[in-house]
């Protein structure tokens, strides 16, 4: 029987997010292909409180069915790598989508400064749709059709429930401080990802550092696109993921 695809998003956002591709995977997958709801995102109905990375990543994986390949964007990506980390037997595969094992900017490893991230804490405090929209936004950067992108996104995911606050507050300390670079070297189940060169927050120079640390680690970067390829760049997107499933 072949195994499942499920398809993980990122912060801030919820399972509407994959509605612009999920059809075409279908297509491309003879298996079933799922998406689902991070704790505390969209229409989940369990939030672990108070909430941390492992109990929210317990919740996910109880959801999969064994040896289940993971698509994760993004946020998502930890959650694959976590989740293939601590129950082996249910991911058979890792896809990450403009994802990396560690996003904060560190010694030598490349990413998000942690004023940048700060600031979205604190912002997100007073304002938290503004924050949510200027993330939209960054994600559709390097789009031809950005504006347009960003309209349909809003629309699929206003279709499910708001984020709950602490899960906003606890996805971004996850991306602050949790370091999955061991998980990913030594990672029990094959890792292949998607990056978009001009991708502001997983820049381009994390890629050969994650490279190094798991030789056997694939990975395709699509020039034009930023931190959402499936949507700036759809056809180019699929046409990766139908080599890598």
């Amino acid at each position: 029987m072949q195994s499942e695809l499920v398809l993980l998003h990122g912060w801030g956002m919820n399972q509407g997010v994959w509605q612009l591709v999920q059809p075409e995977l279908t297509f491309l997958y003879s298996g079933s292909v799922r998406s689902i709801d991070l704790p505390g995102f969209g229409n989940s109905n369990s939030c672990p409180s108070p909430y941390n990375f492992h109990d929210a990543a317990e919740i996910v994986s109880e959801q999969l069915s064994p040896s289940s390949i993971v698509m994760g964007w993004s946020l998502g990506g930890l959650f694959a790598l976590y989740i293939a980390k601590h129950w082996p037997e249910k991911v058979s595969k890792v896809i990450l989508v403009a994802s990396t094992p560690f996003f904060a900017e560190a010694d030598e490893w490349p990413g998000i400064k942690a004023s940048v991230l700060e600031q979205f804490k604190e912002q997100l405090v007073n304002h938290r749709e503004k924050t949510i929209e200027r993330f939209l936004a960054i994600q559709a950067m390097g789009s031809e059709s950005a504006r347009d992108d960003i309209k349909q996104l809003k629309q699929l995911l206003n279709q499910y429930n708001a984020p709950e606050s602490e899960a906003l507050s606890a996805g971004l300390s996850i991306l602050q401080n949790d370091d999955l670079r061991d998980v990913f070297t030594h990672c029990p189940v094959p890792i292949k990802a998607i990056f978009g060169r001009l991708d502001a927050l997983v820049p381009y120079k994390a890629i050969n550092k994650m490279a190094a640390l798991n030789t056997e680690f694939e990975y395709e970067v699509l020039d034009k696109a930023s931190h959402a390829p499936f949507i700036s760049h759809k056809r180019e997107f699929l046409s990766v993921v139908k080599s890598m499933l």
